[in-house]
């Protein structure tokens, strides 16, 4: 893939006013206001799509994705970072439709219908599977910002991006990070079998605890929708694990967390992104200490641009972002930084800047570049409740 390397220079103050932890006049950079040009051939008003789960079980993800979207663009329109073009993104709620047919229509409609240049989402990688052919067939480029499940752009075609980790990258560091934090040497699997993300959480939590040399004690399923499994813990808690590892979404992983802590167990349950949501805590409250997961953000950070992002969220919403709203915002700033760099609102050259233009794109998330699979590129943290709150417990290159 033929890229331009990029050097971030710009100096721009990330949005009205820098609150919080920052001091108003230290300069906080987002976006390419050098490396791209003021766009001067844009439309009057620039449409995108975010497709979601709003409401419903799945909402732990989708509600702050809409809020960091929303936040995001009230900064890249404040600021005129298209010029004089006003971007403005519809979105769709599809309800937590366990069929997905909900997604499909969402895609559909703001493509067909709204005429937007570009989507972003849906929330979950099942119904990226489902919804975002329909993104391919009709030449829209499409960002999942949540999507970990294996294979997606492989699978979908030339223009669906993602802006998370697969969970095939992001495991592997999540079980060599908890490894040492713990000492754990055996483990056991509860993953849900019917999922396209669970089911790529769980072939890669089981490579990464091989290529580690901790001992599978135990395998169990189930089924979205499931809400006992005793049946299931009982026997996996039988062989005495150190950990418990977990392949769920939260609706799942609240009812698992909360029956394992109820039979006893008490050592580290160890996911994947699933598990990353605030709502896991709130939900599992008490017994939700000790779990752990594999991140790209995490609100304690002191770095400038994510303090910034951190405290202003904070103040707009009235509670914490998470990876999330976090991916949000920074899909939003990416999208809009290759409305620029294009010059366009055509769907084709929003693509072609998606592929060539972002790299070193500094954000909350740190660095952030798509691969040559159009997967991103960023540094990854490993975070364990503990009192009621995420805490950091390892980030990556720091010893």
């Amino acid at each position: 893939m033929n890229r331009r390397s990029v050097a971030l220079i710009s100096a721009f103050v990330l949005a009205i006013s820098a609150i919080g932890a920052v001091a108003q006049d230290e300069p906080i950079a987002i976006g390419f206001w050098e490396e791209c040009a003021t766009p001067e051939n844009l439309p009057e008003d620039v449409k995108l799509g975010l497709v979601a789960n709003i409401t419903g079980p799945i909402s732990f993800y989708g509600a702050p994705q809409r809020d960091g979207t929303m936040m995001a663009v009230e900064e890249i329109n404040t600021l005129g970072y298209l010029g004089d073009t006003t971007l403005t993104v519809l979105y769709e709620d599809t309800g937590s439709d366990p069929t997905y047919n909900e997604a499909i229509a969402a895609v559909t409609k703001l493509i067909e219908q709204d005429e937007v240049s570009a989507i972003m989402g849906p929330t979950l990688s099942s119904e990226a599977f489902a919804a975002a052919p329909v993104a391919q067939e009709n030449g829209t480029p499409i960002l999942g910002l949540s999507n970990a499940a294996e294979g997606l752009p492989a699978a979908i075609g030339n223009y669906y991006f993602r802006a998370l980790m697969p969970e095939s990258t992001m495991i592997p560091f999540t079980v060599k990070a908890a490894i040492g934090y713990t000492g754990m040497e055996t483990a056991a699997i509860l993953y849900g079998d019917d999922d396209d993300f669970t089911l790529s959480g769980y072939d890669a939590f089981s490579n990464a605890l091989a290529r580690e040399d901790i001992t599978i004690v135990g395998e169990e399923t189930f089924e979205r929708g499931d809400t006992d499994f005793n049946a299931q813990l009982t026997n996996l808690l039988a062989n005495d694990p150190d950990a418990l590892v977990l392949a769920a979404l939260a609706a799942e992983a609240v009812p698992i967390i909360t029956q394992a802590r109820a039979l006893g167990f008490e050592g580290p349950i160890l996911g994947g992104n699933g598990l990353n949501a605030p709502g896991i805590i709130v939900g599992a409250q008490a017994a939700a200490e000790n779990v752990m997961a594999g991140t790209s953000y995490h609100p304690s950070s002191t770095d400038p641009l994510a303090a910034a992002f951190t405290a202003k969220f904070q103040e707009l919403y009235g509670y914490s972002p998470d990876q999330f709203a976090a991916h949000a915002y920074t899909g939003t700033w990416i999208m809009a930084t290759a409305i620029r760099c294009a010059d366009s609102a055509e769907r084709d050259a929003i693509r072609n800047a998606l592929d060539t233009d972002i790299e070193n794109f500094y954000s909350p998330l740190g660095y952030f570049g798509f691969d040559d699979n159009r997967d991103p590129v960023y540094n990854r943290i490993l975070q364990v409740v503990q009192d009621g709150a995420f805490a950091v417990a390892v980030v990556e290159g720091e010893s």
